[in-house]
């Protein structure tokens, strides 16, 4: 794993990937890749995920609010996703394009901001909250070595949806 921070922001490359901050001139791809009604049954991703919303969530992502958005990328240039990281809480998440899915792009960009969570920013403990009936994800959390806690479900309302969400784990 090679990781940059400083200078343009954090860049993390490993595994055949490149995860890097957003970019202004992403706003097409992050279109492309975010609206999408799995992408917004699945994640708290405004739908319909237009221009205008991809501008307010650039604009989000690029605040002083303890987040760490990083699009997924194999080249450094062309967006198929998100990876993102909320270092106050150490909760992660991530989205990957429909048309980039089959590939193992989740989980490794998903075990490469562990790794740096862990060995960068000194998290020990890092938590994913999934539905039970998210088969996908949950794949991905257990190939990353993340494990089902014990913890009562979170129940949370998120586009006039009652979410039951289950926490899942990883210790450094």
């Amino acid at each position: 794993m090679t990781i940059r921070y400083g200078g343009p922001g954090v860049r993390i490359a490993g595994d055949g990937l490149v995860l890097r901050e957003w970019e202004r001139g992403d706003l097409a791809a992050m279109c492309e890749l975010f609206d999408n009604p799995e992408v917004a049954y699945w994640t708290p991703l405004r739908a319909p995920f237009d221009l205008v919303a991809a501008e307010a969530y650039y604009d989000a992502a690029h605040t002083d609010n303890g987040r760490i958005h990083l699009a997924i990328t194999t080249d450094g240039e062309q967006p198929l996703g998100e990876v993102m990281l909320n270092e106050k809480t150490g909760a992660l998440g991530y989205a990957v394009g429909p048309a980039h899915r089959g590939q193992g792009l989740a989980a490794r960009s998903l075990g490469l901001l562990t790794n740096y969570a862990h060995e960068v920013l000194g998290l020990p403990r890092l938590i994913l909250e999934i539905e039970p009936d998210n088969d996908a994800s949950s794949s991905v959390a257990r190939r990353c070595g993340y494990t089902l806690t014990d913890l009562p479900p979170n129940q949370v309302m998120d586009k006039g949806r009652d979410l039951i969400l289950l926490t899942w784990q990883h210790l450094a």
